[in-house]
């Protein structure tokens, strides 16, 4: 039964999330102590978290930052800013996926699905696996890892899929619309702008292990990965 931790301080809607989302046999938990949401995260192990942005004390930006550093499980934002930088923002401090309130039931239990499926079903299992390994470049699919050298750095799953797919056809132009197939199956619920944002930090990733400008954005088509980083470390 997976386990999915709500934080939010509406208790009606926290009320009407957990009666539905219960019906299709999860497991919850609400978040009432708002000053020790880690420690509720901590002691739940959820598979995936529901969380709003406006909260007592910290909002979720903080929240989910501060569970970015223990785990890459999904975070899906459900909140009722619609604006642009407040999904910009949510998707930087590490969430998942934006929900915008007032939603349909239907849709926050789609997207659970599908944030399940990538994460631990058997799309995540199917698309890619083991280990992608390009001029000294290794990503760890199964451990959510990338490594240049002795440097590593974690991923989240969808940072995973999208560089399995920049590794596996590097210096070819890999289209926004394959992309955009490949890493999310509901692609018909996503804003354009939110690859935007998990290029972006692919791009963070990559400059942690010393990897500057091999991300490049060709316009109108879509990105190319450029192994520059052999010829660099043979030049010291």
């Amino acid at each position: 039964m997976f386990r999915i931790l709500i934080i939010e301080d509406n208790l009606k809607l926290v009320q009407l999330l957990e009666d539905y989302i219960q019906r299709y046999d999860f497991e919850t938990f609400a978040v009432k102590n708002f000053e020790s949401v880690l420690e509720d995260f901590k002691r739940f192990s959820p598979h995936i978290v529901l969380i709003d942005i406006n909260l007592p004390k910290f909002d979720g930006y903080y929240w989910c930052r501060q569970i970015r550093k223990h785990s890459t499980c999904p975070i899906l934002f459900i909140s009722a800013r619609d604006g642009k930088m407040e999904q910009v923002m949510a998707m930087e401090n590490g969430a998942d996926d934006f929900i915008t309130k007032p939603f349909d039931y239907d849709i926050v239990l789609a997207k659970i699905n599908s944030q399940l499926r990538r994460a631990y079903g058997s799309y995540a299992s199917n698309q890619v696996g083991g280990t992608l390994t390009l001029d000294g470049l290794s990503l760890d699919v199964g451990r959510l890892l990338l490594q240049h050298d002795s440097d590593k750095v974690d991923l989240s799953h969808t940072e995973v899929k999208v560089l399995y797919e920049l590794m596996s056809q590097s210096e070819n132009v890999v289209s926004r619309e394959q992309l955009l197939e490949k890493i999310w199956d509901d692609e018909a619920f996503v804003d354009d702008n939110t690859l935007n944002v998990y290029m972006t930090r692919v791009r963070k990733k990559l400059s942690k292990l010393n990897i500057q400008e091999a991300l490049v954005t060709v316009r109108g088509q879509g990105y190319r990965l450029i192994p520059n980083w052999g010829n660099r470390r043979n030049k010291k």
